[in-house]
Formats: C-alpha cells, sequence, structure tokens
C-alpha cells in the first residue's frame, strides 16, 4: 500500500465513486488507483446505510461494527481483540496487492484515525504525527498495538 486514507463515510462514499464510469465509457473514470476498505460502522444504529464491495478497483472490504468508547458502555459495542486481528490480518492480506488503504468511521475522526495510526507504524512509517495532529481513539489504537497474533 502506497497510501493510507482515513475519511468520513460521506468523503468515503466520494472517493469510490470517482472510480465510477457510465458502461463504455472508461476514459471518464477520474481515479483508476486499486484499494480496500475498512468500514467501521456504528453498531447501535446498525450500520450508516452504506455497504461498500468489491469490484474491479476494489479488492477487498472489511466491514466491523463498534461504536467510538473507551470503556463498556450499556447498548453498544466496544472494539474487541477479534477486531483487531480482523484488521491486521486483512491488512497483511492486502499490504503489497493495492495501491490505498481507505479508512473510514461516522466522522473520521476517532476510530477510523486510531486504525490509520495503527497501520501506518504497521507498515514500517513513524506514526508520532498521529497523535500530534488528531484526536483518536486511544482504545482502539491500544488495543490493535498490543494485539498478538
Amino acid at each position: 500500500m502506497k497510501k493510507i486514507m482515513v475519511k468520513s463515510v460521506h468523503d468515503a462514499f466520494e472517493y469510490v465513486m470517482q472510480h465510477y464510469y457510465p458502461a463504455g465509457l472508461e476514459e471518464m473514470v477520474e481515479r483508476s488507483d486499486t484499494y480496500v476498505v475498512i468500514s467501521i460502522q456504528d453498531s447501535h444504529t446498525g450500520g450508516f446505510g452504506v455497504k461498500f464491495t468489491e469490484n474491479q478497483f476494489c479488492k477487498g472490504v472489511l466491514t466491523l461494527y463498534f461504536d467510538d468508547i473507551e470503556r463498556e458502555v450499556d447498548g453498544a459495542v466496544l472494539f474487541s481483540d477479534e477486531m483487531a486481528q480482523e484488521i491486521i490480518k486483512f491488512i497483511r492480506t492486502y499490504n503489497n496487492k493495492v495501491d490505498t488503504l481507505l479508512l473510514h468511521c461516522y466522522a473520521g475522526q476517532s476510530r477510523s484515525r486510531a486504525v490509520g495510526a495503527f497501520a501506518f507504524k504497521m507498515l514500517g512509517g513513524d506514526n508520532s504525527a498521529w497523535f500530534e495532529k488528531y484526536s483518536l481513539n486511544h482504545y482502539v489504537y491500544n488495543v490493535l498495538n498490543n494485539c498478538k497474533i
């Protein structure tokens, strides 16, 4: 992966639609990079009503349902070790197979930024700027960082 992009659900949808073109009009495509999506959706609402699927540009999708919390809350789902393992396996599977890792949650600020910071580090980058510039979900980041697989 050459790039990690963190977006809101709205901006992630817009990015995906930049890969769309009408039948027979391939020259109209705005973007042609390959990508995979980690779609983080709220459990308490049953998601955002958006489901990403594989196509000629999107080579894989991992959808997880957990809420933007850092401790147990009634009616909400806390990020788990199992979810962390799924994310790590997904990143490893697609690391050298696509151009872009697209991450999104509702606002693109907390959960997806935590996963982005972790992915950046996992792929060999220095992620210290992620902590200086952004307010990410530290619980999600720590679970990922402490995951043993």
